[in-house]
C-alpha cells in the first residue's frame, strides 16, 4: 500500500571539506563589493548612475580620474582618425 503515502525526500548536510569561515561557502561575490557603491540595494538605473558620478568626483585619488579622462581622450581622438573627422579646425593655421 505505498501508493497513499508519500515518499519523503533524504537531506543530507553537507559541508566543504577544508571550509573554515563564516557565511556560505556557495554566495558569489565580487572581489571588489565591499569599496563599490553602485552595487547593493537600489535597482534603479539612475539611481546607480548617480552613485557612480558622485564617486567619481567624490574620489580621493585624483591620479585615477586624470587616467580615466586620458583614456577617454585617447580613445576619441581614435574615433575621430577612424572616421576621416578634418582634425585641422582644431589647429590655427
Amino acid at each position: 500500500m505505498g501508493l497513499l503515502t508519500r515518499r519523503k525526500n533524504k537531506k543530507f548536510s553537507y559541508t566543504p571539506r577544508y571550509y573554515k569561515g563564516e557565511g556560505s561557502p556557495y554566495e558569489i561575490k565580487h572581489k571588489f563589493d565591499d569599496f563599490r557603491t553602485t552595487v547593493g540595494d537600489n535597482k534603479n538605473i539612475k539611481q546607480k548612475f548617480n552613485n557612480a558620478i558622485d564617486e567619481l568626483k567624490h574620489n580621493p585619488d585624483q591620479a585615477a580620474n586624470r587616467r580615466i579622462l586620458i583614456i577617454v581622450a585617447v580613445l576619441v581622438f581614435l574615433f575621430l582618425l577612424i572616421i576621416g573627422f578634418d582634425l585641422s579646425i582644431f589647429f590655427p593655421k
